[in-house]
Order: C-alpha cells, then structure tokens, then sequence
C-alpha cells in the first residue's frame, strides 16, 4: 500500500520538476535568444528600436517617445521572444530530435521565425513596418535567436526520446 502512494508521491513530484525545468527552459532561452537579437539589431539599426517595437501597439507617436515607451518596446520584445520561447518547447516536446540535434532545429527555428515575422507579424502590424528576406537576415535570425533558443532549451529541459524511453 505504502508503495503505490509512494509512487504518487514521485510522479507528482516528477510532474512539479518538469513544470519547473520547462519555464526554466523557456525563460532563459527567452532572456538569451531576445537578448543576442535585441542587442544586435540595436547595434545594426540603432538604439531607438525599442521605440519602434512600442509604437505597433501604442501608435506612430511612440517613435518619439522617452524612456517609458522605449522600455515598453523591450518588454514587448521580450514577450515575443517568450512566446517563439515556448513555441519551441512545445515542439520539442513532440518532435525530439529538436533537443537531440539543437544545431539542427536551431538553424530551422530561426529561418522560420523570421520568415513568420517578416510575412506575417509585421505586414498585418498596424504600422506596416516591412523588410525584404535576405540570406543575411535569415543568417542572423538563426545565429543570434534561432541556435540560442534550442540550445538552452536542450541543455536544461530535454525531451525524452521514445527510443531512450523504451531501453
């Protein structure tokens, strides 16, 4: 009898850790990936980015704006890097080898997240800001956000493989 609750125990427990590693993993993948991404396209574009990045939600006057709106544009940032974060752990979950081979999904996931953003997200943002595709745009998604992002998330929260599972 001790043994089956025992074994509740452990699961829940199990169930606790896991729940923890995955936001772990998705908060530090976030801070990493948005980090490197921030950092280069305010070195590349300049330090008013984050202006840009609040004015699709609080209007073309926000590009003016002072520390306030430039800190929402970072918070804005980083919510989205949170968000494609996430998208990543929940495919990982599904499809292993995204954790088994980082390099790998890491390239895959950073030339889709900027192909998402550059078709999807920003056409239908209320500023229409536009940028063309180029291999060096999808070269540096994929180094500054795409690599940092699976490989955080491999190294702190891997997925079990059904192969490792069953031996």
């Amino acid at each position: 009898m001790s043994s089956a609750s025992e074994s509740i125990g452990l699961s829940v427990a199990d169930t606790r850790t896991a729940k923890n590693s995955a936001l772990l993993a998705i908060a530090v993948a976030a801070l990493v990936g948005g980090t490197i991404n921030i950092l280069w396209v305010c070195i590349k574009d300049g330090w008013d980015v984050p202006l840009s990045i609040a004015a699709e939600l609080v209007g073309r006057q926000a590009i003016h704006g002072g520390a306030g709106i430039w800190v929402l544009g970072m918070a804005l940032h980083f919510f989205i890097a949170c968000v494609w974060a996430t998208v990543y752990y929940l495919a990982s979950r599904k499809l292993t080898f995204l954790t088994e081979y980082p390099f790998i999904g890491g390239v895959n996931f950073g030339v889709w997240v900027q192909l998402f953003m550059l078709l999807v997200v920003l056409p239908l943002a209320p500023l229409h800001f536009t940028n063309p595709i180029t291999i060096e745009g999808l070269g540096m998604k994929i180094v500054e956000f795409g690599l940092p992002v699976a490989y955080s998330i491999s190294r702190i929260a891997p997925a079990t493989s059904p192969r490792k599972a069953a031996s």
